[in-house]
């Protein structure tokens, strides 16, 4: 498990190694037909969280709706996280 930075460091500091822990670390599982792409069901909605060139990308699933939203890898990873675990 790769050593993650201080929880404000933009995700763009990041290694690739760290980002993966850091999903593990919040409950994620990578998609085993796309590297890219990491499941997580929390208990009143899941969301697939595709890890694109330019951006995070969170589709979360609730009640059969779904929302998108986009991070820059420029935000620290705190900021990333309180959104997403936000839900939909």
């Amino acid at each position: 498990m790769a050593l993650l930075p201080p929880i404000h460091t933009p995700l763009n500091q990041h290694s690739l190694t760290a980002l993966e822990s850091w999903l593990q670390d919040i409950g994620a599982e990578k998609n085993s037909q796309d590297p890219c792409l990491w499941d997580w069901e929390m208990p009143k909605w899941k969301a697939a969280i595709k890890m694109d060139k330019d951006t995070l990308n969170v589709t979360w699933e609730k009640d059969g709706e779904h929302s998108n939203c986009s991070f820059p890898y420029g935000l620290s990873r705190n900021d990333v996280q309180s959104a997403i675990f936000q839900g939909p």
